[in-house]
């Protein structure tokens, strides 16, 4: 007799398995392996890493309601540091909501507002140009730039912003307002805040929808930060992932934040994470090589490896709009 077995016998015997009950989960367990998974590398990674994690890691159900995966210290009130450009971008589209400003209103790029660090304007030389609402918040999220947070102070002082984060329910997500009222400090937030600020954005609950939907169109953009939870990842699956990274240091030691919102191929949201790590080591490495960022490269694939299924109300109500086709360049073009 053959030690070889046809692909109709194999699938007999899996036929039978099924009936049997063998080896086979039921859709209860088969919807639990995801967040038991990604909650499993979630830990070994923090432990692996060291110092102190606060993070909120939710998905959908089969209903489309959020379930928690992760609860860390999810209400601890930590410094969001370029995390927290997410909420300050919130209260300058709440103001063109309302019709006080437009995408389109225009500034003066001075000089002696321009801070180094990370972003680009610093990196011009020469300063003066008008530049557009859409223009510095665009660089604010996407290359996380330092000097688009003044060119939102003078839109949106510090008082108004907190303001408005305050009218939106959030009660620890706050900028921290210096002398000068038109410059702030980035300031705090938890990670449970920062998950219902994702959450409201991709259920276009947070602003008008065309206003949600401009800046997901940004942080969902591949010429982004990838050095953390997209970093294994394709192009097109990096514009299913909306993120934005913080890192600094305090007395504590190192901080390495990322909190972001994963979709399905169609646009459904799926997935929130807001991990906030600080008394880390590795000082000065702001790159890919930091344990911690590691780590949310690790988690990142599992997160994006074990998403949900997309409930259909979801799919129907809350598809982002439709992303820009990437620019691929052709060689001596």
């Amino acid at each position: 007799m053959s030690t070889s077995m046809s692909r109709r016998s194999a699938l007999g015997l899996g036929a039978a398995a099924a009936v049997a009950g063998v080896g086979v989960s039921t859709p209860a367990q088969a919807a639990a392996a995801g967040p038991a998974s990604i909650k499993k590398v979630y830990e070994k990674e923090k432990a692996k890493v060291g110092g102190l994690w606060h993070t909120h890691i939710a998905a959908v159900d089969a209903t489309g309601a959020l379930k928690p995966i992760v609860e860390d210290d999810a209400d601890h009130v930590t410094y969001g540091y370029s995390v927290q450009k997410l909420a300050v971008a919130t209260a300058v589209m709440d103001k063109i909501d309302r019709g006080l400003l437009t995408l389109g209103t225009k500034l003066d790029l001075q000089a002696d507002i321009i801070l180094g660090g990370s972003g680009i304007y610093h990196l011009h030389r020469v300063w003066g140009d008008e530049i557009t609402v859409a223009n510095f918040l665009t660089a604010m999220l996407l290359v996380s730039d330092n000097t688009a947070v003044r060119m939102c102070g003078r839109v949106a002082p510090a008082l108004e912003i907190n303001e408005i984060l305050a009218a939106k329910g959030f009660v620890h997500t706050r900028v921290e307002p210096v002398a000068n009222p038109n410059r702030f400090f980035l300031g705090t937030t938890t990670p449970r805040e920062m998950h219902d600020l994702l959450w409201r954005l991709a259920t276009k609950t947070l602003l008008k929808p065309e206003s949600c939907d401009f800046l997901l169109s940004i942080t969902r953009w591949i010429n982004g930060y990838h050095d953390g939870v997209r970093r294994v990842m394709s192009s097109k699956e990096r514009e299913r992932v909306a993120t934005k990274y913080g890192a600094d240091f305090n007395d504590l030691g190192e901080s390495r934040h990322e909190a972001g919102i994963m979709f399905s191929a169609d646009g459904a949201p799926l997935l929130t994470y807001a991990m906030f790590a600080e008394g880390l080591g590795d000082p000065e490495n702001y790159g890919a090589t930091h344990p911690a960022v590691q780590a949310h490269a690790k988690i990142g694939r599992t997160m994006f490896d074990n998403l949900p299924a997309a409930p259909a109300t979801t799919a129907r109500t809350a598809v982002p709009r439709t992303l820009p086709k990437p620019f691929h360049p052709v060689s001596g073009g």
